[in-house]
């Protein structure tokens, strides 16, 4: 059995990973969720600390802790890795955003290209090409319909606009066992674009899963099985 702590996005709300934690749970995991700092100054080292009082207020990890990081999650989760009651086994990237030493959240998209990515991917996907952003279109085409009204029900959850401005601390990746899983639906972060970036900045290859970018509220069967397959070579 392991521990799946479960680091959510731009959005910060342990409500995203809802539909995911009892899949989890089901196949005899525990889970551990929690609401990220909303407040505009907290800063990665907030959001970390966030994290790391989550897991510290379980009474004590049952099994590996697999440390997984939806999207924006990417820039916290590896500050993550160290602090811990034990050793993260396994740190998994969901549909994420992989920091360079150094570089703000707020440069991240420019330094990658993702709007370039974005705009190609929508056009061969028949929407034209740089079409205005929709949340309901980008991120909720593939979500069902009563989770959509759930989450648009609970209000706009905007992250610290700390966050975007604050340097990425590391010097290096974090020494931990690091896997990449992206979407192939994923009108964001188009799935080549990733590969590109998963390839450039942490030598890795990324292991395709169904969906768009909020697979956790789409797709959570898919997602628990694609997290408990062995990692590979």
């Amino acid at each position: 059995m392991a521990t799946f702590t479960l680091v959510p996005g731009a959005d910060g709300r342990a409500w995203f990973w809802h539909r995911l934690v009892p899949e989890l749970r089901a196949r005899g995991h525990d889970v551990v969720t929690m609401d990220l700092p909303s407040e505009d100054s907290a800063d990665l080292e907030e959001c970390a600390r966030a994290v790391v009082s989550a897991v510290e207020r379980k009474a004590g990890p049952s099994g590996p802790l697999v440390l997984v990081a939806q999207s924006l999650g990417g820039f916290t989760a590896p500050l993550v890795c160290g602090r811990l009651p034990v050793p993260v086994a396994e740190l998994v990237l969901l549909n994420a955003m992989v920091p360079a030493p150094g570089e703000t959240a707020g440069q991240w998209w420019g330094n990658t290209g993702q709007a370039k990515a974005r705009s190609e991917y929508a056009a061969a996907t028949g929407r034209g090409a740089d079409p205005a952003f929709d949340p309901l279109v980008d991120f909720f085409h593939d979500v069902p319909a009563e989770v959509t009204q759930e989450a648009f029900a609970l209000g706009a959850s905007e992250p610290p606009a700390a966050m975007f401005a604050q340097p990425w601390p590391l010097t290096r990746w974090p020494d931990v066992p690091t896997r990449f899983l992206q979407a192939r639906e994923d009108r964001v972060f188009p799935l080549e674009f990733q590969r590109r970036i998963a390839r450039e900045r942490l030598g890795l290859e990324v292991e395709e899963i169904p969906g768009g970018h909020l697979a956790a509220l789409s797709r959570p069967r898919e997602l628990a099985d694609a997290l408990l397959r062995t990692r590979p070579a």
